[in-house]
């Protein structure tokens, strides 16, 4: 990859969390801030990171880490992606969401390396679903999703449908798993438990 076309990382801290009882990047999973874990792996994978959130929004320390702040007092996945992309200076952005805390470095790498060729995004999968937020966004993405984060909060996976992305089957489903609610953060911890148990 050359240095201009190596993506950034973004990751899309600015929700309400409101299932999850509000501050979703400070839940702790097993110990660890919820969002340490992608972030962790984001970092691994490209380097140069930034963690996208609103002005009030409730962060763990992390050292080496800008915070991009939103704009808008609206909570919007599309608002973080197309802020990521406005301040990225022309590159592409690697969005995750701060709320998967299984997905890996490899995967981040597979993701920033496949060719998009005309597509303005490259947007993993895994059984004919696909996960918005967890995609290598090109800065052409950028007027488009602007619209749509502008059509009165049009649904994220409907936005990125609309770009027609490149689809990137994930190995591991669990890999876009992501912590919604209590009972999801229940899931994860058993999910841990069960990868660090010996075979």
């Amino acid at each position: 990859m050359r240095f201009r076309t190596r993506p950034i990382g973004a990751i899309l801290a600015g929700g309400g969390g409101r299932r999850i009882g509000g501050d979703k990047a400070i839940v702790e999973l097993q110990g660890r801030p919820l969002i340490s874990y992608p972030l962790e792996a984001v970092r691994e994978a490209l380097g140069q990171v930034a963690i996208l959130a609103k002005a009030d929004t409730k962060l763990p320390y992390v050292s080496g880490v800008t915070v991009w702040i939103e704009p808008e007092p609206r909570a919007h996945p599309l608002i973080g992606i197309t802020q990521a992309l406005a301040l990225a200076d022309g590159r592409p952005v690697l969005v995750c969401g701060a709320d998967l805390p299984f997905v890996s470095a490899r995967l981040i790498r597979k993701l920033a390396r496949t060719n998009p060729g005309r597509a303005p995004a490259v947007v993993a999968c895994a059984q004919g679903g696909m996960q918005p937020l967890l995609g290598c966004y090109q800065w052409r993405a950028l007027e488009l999703l602007r619209q749509g984060a502008a059509d009165g909060g049009r649904p994220v996976r409907d936005a990125v449908e609309g770009l027609e992305p490149v689809l990137l089957e994930v190995e591991d489903p669990d890999e876009l798993f992501d912590v919604d609610s209590p009972d999801d953060l229940l899931q994860a911890a058993a999910m841990l438990d069960r990868r660090r148990l010996p075979y």
